[in-house]
């Protein structure tokens, strides 16, 4: 493969990647501009590659027509019987039946075939004579900005007269500043000017077509009359035809002129996992999990309390909800039906307030805003739009991801110990206020009153045993209750803390999927547009 041709593939890849990659992204005209020069260069590469297509531009009056006859040694711009007038464009090969599918993808109907060509190496050239740029006729004008557009190679013919027309130099040669290599300026009519002018002349086009952005492009001062110059503009003719890479030349500077005119996306940094913790966070307070990790917190004690409290009293916690199963969060049981599914069971948690709503959206906007700061305006505004996509969703997508996550809402096992010590000393507690109650009623029934023995040495001397075991009990019940009171509070702190760590770790998954990833795809098309663009303009 060439190296012109190989350069070629990368520049209309490139140019490829930036429309599919940028749709929406770049302005719709230059969009549809890059699709139609796609499809163009794809066309023209289809037909004879081995054919070179020079266009002859010029003005009214230039006198491009007659220097058609020059070059080629025949009157062939007026004997051409089919075409009275220059309303159409004339071809003029050396190949005519190769070069009749290019011919007829350029819409060239009027056609004149030689056997000499105007140079040795020129036998696959087609030479075209084109209607005048500033025709009146806007036909005729549209057919020569049409061809500027497809032919492989440009020679634009001026004349002493009118060779720093603005029309010609503005809206023809400047736009094709790329087009250096495959570009002749002809200066027809040289003989009308005296010796001492052609010099000044000369370097004064050669200065405008400079500061059109042609600086390569060679000048030519000939005369079509004379036949002055016209060797030596054939032999440049020929120096095209005999190049293999002018076509691919042509068609990489047509994308190198429409990417020039595109902006680049700009500069799109990595994304800060800082930024996208905090958005994490932001979303995980708005969607509750603070609330939930402190129902978590408040169960777990709810329920050690009802377990290890003093059972006379710690019936009373039970007549309060579980601050989980409010949320729809507790327990639930199993093969109850479609409603208990992970995959489709919702919390009872409200609907977010305005202020958490508010909250989160700000959250999702200013990740995004930062994520595309080094961005262009349509580029930033693609990042904030992929972003917000998913605020519609999170709602629903945080409840369900909450409602999945696994809960530390099981109860430890020092609970039935506790338990089990709080009934025995209730039941002993019970049995010292019976043994007493005994011992003073069954008397009056004509029973005989049960012993109660009493502590005969130590520092509880003298005190009566069932007054020891009610003692015992209800003291061993509120210190068993205070103790594991603090116990429950401690553990139920680190429940909250790894709740906050599980939800939070769900949050972001639902964050990454929704809102980093479709920012991070924004922001890897548009370096990938960047990329190309490079390659492109290159």
């Amino acid at each position: 493969m060439s190296p012109a041709k190989a350069t070629l593939d990368a520049s209309l890849a490139a140019l490829r990647t930036v429309v599919d990659e940028g749709a929406g992204r770049i302005p719709s005209s230059l969009a549809d501009e890059a699709e139609a020069l796609l499809r163009q260069a794809e066309a023209r590469r289809a037909r004879s590659p081995e054919h070179t297509v020079v266009g002859v531009f010029g003005a009214t009056g230039s006198g491009k027509s007659s220097l058609v006859n020059a070059l080629v040694g025949d009157e062939v711009a007026k004997a051409h019987v089919r075409r009275p007038t220059t309303s159409q464009a004339l071809a003029v090969t050396w190949d005519a039946p190769g070069a009749a599918d290019l011919l007829d993808w350029l819409q060239i109907r009027e056609r004149v075939e030689r056997t000499e060509p105007i140079d040795p190496r020129a036998g696959k050239l087609v030479l075209v004579d084109l209607p005048d740029i500033d025709s009146v006729e806007a036909g005729n004008r549209a057919i020569a900005e049409r061809l500027a557009g497809q032919v492989d190679a440009l020679l634009w013919v001026v004349d002493p007269q009118k060779y720093a027309d603005d029309v010609l130099h503005a809206q023809f040669i400047a736009p094709h500043a790329r087009h250096a290599a495959v570009t002749i300026v002809a200066l027809n009519q040289v003989d009308l000017l005296s010796p001492a002018d052609r010099r000044p002349v000369v370097a004064s086009l050669q200065g405008i077509i400079e500061r059109d952005g042609l600086p390569r492009a060679r000048v030519l001062p000939v005369s079509a009359r004379t036949g002055e110059g016209v060797e030596a503009l054939r032999i440049a003719i020929g120096d095209l035809a005999a190049s293999k890479a002018v076509r691919d030349a042509r068609l990489a500077a047509d994308v190198q002129t429409l990417a020039a005119r595109l902006d680049d996306p700009g500069s799109a940094p990595k994304l800060d996992s800082r930024a996208a913790q905090r958005v994490r966070d932001e979303v995980g307070a708005a969607a509750g999990v603070d609330v939930v990790a402190a129902a978590v917190a408040s169960s777990y004690r709810k329920r050690a309390a009802q377990v290890t409290g003093w059972p006379l009293v710690s019936w009373i916690g039970r007549l309060r909800a579980d601050p989980l199963t409010r949320l729809g969060l507790g327990p639930r049981r199993r093969g109850a039906g479609a409603e208990d599914d992970p995959d489709v069971h919702r919390t009872s948690m409200p609907l977010l307030s305005a202020g958490a709503r508010a909250r989160l959206s700000l959250a999702v906007r200013s990740f995004a805003d930062t994520a595309g700061s080094g961005l262009g305006a349509p580029w930033r505004a693609a990042v904030r739009t992929a972003a917000e996509g998913a605020l519609d969703r999170l709602p629903a997508d945080l409840d369900l991801a909450i409602a999945r996550t696994s809960l530390p809402a099981r109860g430890s096992w020092w609970w039935a110990v506790v338990g089990v010590v709080q009934w025995v000393a209730l039941v002993a507690g019970i049995g010292g206020a019976l043994w007493l109650l005994g011992a003073s009623l069954l008397p009056t029934f004509g029973m005989p009153a049960p012993l109660i023995p009493r502590v005969e040495e130590g520092p509880l001397k003298g005190w009566a045993v069932p007054v020891l075991l009610i003692v015992a009990a209800v003291l061993l019940g509120v210190l068993l209750g205070l103790l594991s009171a603090a116990l429950s509070a401690l553990t139920a702190a680190g429940r909250r803390r790894r709740t906050r760590r599980r939800l939070l770790a769900a949050v972001d998954e639902v964050v990454q999927r929704e809102v980093v990833a479709p920012v991070a795809a924004e922001l890897d098309r548009a370096r990938s547009v960047s990329a190309a663009l490079a390659v492109a303009r290159r």
